[in-house]
């Protein structure tokens, strides 16, 4: 990567906005914890100096370092501008992009960034900016050596790596697996910021696009090993974990899918079937959920509705995967699978705390483990962009965990 050349290894844009604000603490937080001599030279960016200054502050009375505000650099840079961001793009190796909805703020930034030969990463949760970021610029990315990685936030790091952390605890072949967000709220929950709402409601009000994108790109399906993964009624009762839950709508399904293409395609990996949904509690919550559904689906497909649901609000998470497969020589062909894992991925608040640790982590692991990437460059999914690296172990030491919960042989 082009650091030697730029003043900046990494830049935060729209660190003023409300989760660039929690992405720029992180940074400085994992600068600050870092040694000497390992410390990169670091900047923030966005469109008013005095609300960039004041990020710097804020952070530095939060974290206790007086000095941060001169020690980070300010770059003056508008979405609107594309020379703006042209400039930033030439003076950094990284940008964090942290400026949503992506689907109508996302792609200047992708644009300059492969233009000026910078690699880029965002906490994007919309499939339909992701997909088709892949098919208009993964060519031009790979020719120019840079990385555009995706989702690398609560959306969808924790269920990507997820699915690669249960297949490599596997002592067999993982083929399937479906996970359940458990949402937890209490004094770790939090208040959905209005573009991060804006960013779903939006996705889920134009999923007809993303059908048609898809059928247009006439991908080969890719192969079903061992049984084939039935999927649940709109509401079903999972035994495991005692509640019932729903089909989880945000990104996660769109881009572990990718990733498993990807290493089928590319890395000849046997690839796993996969199904998310998210828990809802008792019987009473899912007669309030499919009220609140209804309410949702209504408000989507209007204008006003859609600026009302970006006040509702939403908290924390944990990931509970349940994995089948077959162990060692036990062959896939016409058998039911005889191996079980449940593992699990859980930390401190999903939205401003383990996003920008996500986000943060990866852009560590991009910068520091360039041998360790897919040879090139291209347009990534977290999983596919990270799936030799040791991202886990960072994001262990960083509070987001983990684990085996059990493994059994049937």
């Amino acid at each position: 990567m082009a650091t030697e050349q730029r003043p900046y290894h990494l830049v935060v844009f729209g660190a003023s906005g409300f989760t660039g604000q929690f992405v720029t603490e992180e940074v400085a937080r994992e600068q600050m914890t870092a040694e000497q001599s390992s410390r990169l030279p670091w900047a923030v960016a966005g469109r008013s100096k005095e609300k960039l200054q004041q990020v710097l502050e804020k952070a530095a009375l939060k974290l206790g370092r007086p000095t941060l505000p001169s020690e980070v650099g300010i770059i003056i840079c508008d979405i609107s501008n594309p020379a703006s961001l042209d400039e930033m793009a030439t003076k950094t190796a990284l940008v964090l992009n942290c400026v949503g909805p992506y689907r109508f703020y996302g792609e200047p930034v992708v644009k300059a960034c492969i233009e000026n030969g910078t690699s880029c990463i965002d906490i994007c949760g919309e499939p339909q900016f992701l997909e088709v970021m892949h098919a208009k610029y993964h060519e031009k990315a790979a020719e120019k050596g840079v990385y555009i990685i995706g989702s690398s936030g609560f959306d969808s790091i924790p269920a990507d790596l997820g699915v690669l952390y249960t297949r490599n605890q596997m002592n067999g072949t993982l083929t399937a697996v479906e996970s359940f967000l458990t949402i937890h709220t209490g004094s770790e929950g939090l208040c959905i910021h209005d573009g991060t709402w804006k960013s779903a409601i939006y996705g889920f009000g134009d999923k007809g696009t993303l059908r048609k994108l898809r059928s247009a790109s006439c991908l080969k399906p890719v192969p079903i090993v061992g049984s084939k993964l039935k999927r649940r009624w709109p509401v079903s009762y999972c035994r495991e974990l005692n509640s019932y839950s729903i089909p989880f709508l945000g990104s996660d399904m769109s881009v572990v899918k990718r990733t498993q293409r990807y290493l089928h395609e590319n890395l000849q990996e046997s690839p796993v079937q996969y199904a998310a949904y998210v828990t809802v509690g008792g019987i009473t919550s899912v007669i309030k959920l499919m009220f609140a559904g209804l309410f949702f689906l209504f408000f989507v497909k209007s204008s006003i509705g859609r600026h009302l649901l970006a006040k509702m609000e939403s908290s924390s998470f944990t990931m509970t995967f349940f994995g089948q497969g077959y162990s060692h020589g036990f062959s896939t062909d016409k058998n039911k699978p005889n191996i079980r894992i449940c593992t699990q991925v859980k930390g401190p608040e999903a939205g401003y705390v383990a996003t920008p640790i996500a986000m943060v982590q990866a852009a560590m692991t991009l910068l520091n483990d360039a041998s360790d990437l897919p040879k090139g460059g291209g347009v990534f999914t977290p999983g596919a962009a990270f799936s030799r690296t040791k991202l886990i172990d960072r994001l262990n030491q960083h509070g987001i965990e983990f684990s085996v919960i059990s493994s059994s042989e049937v």
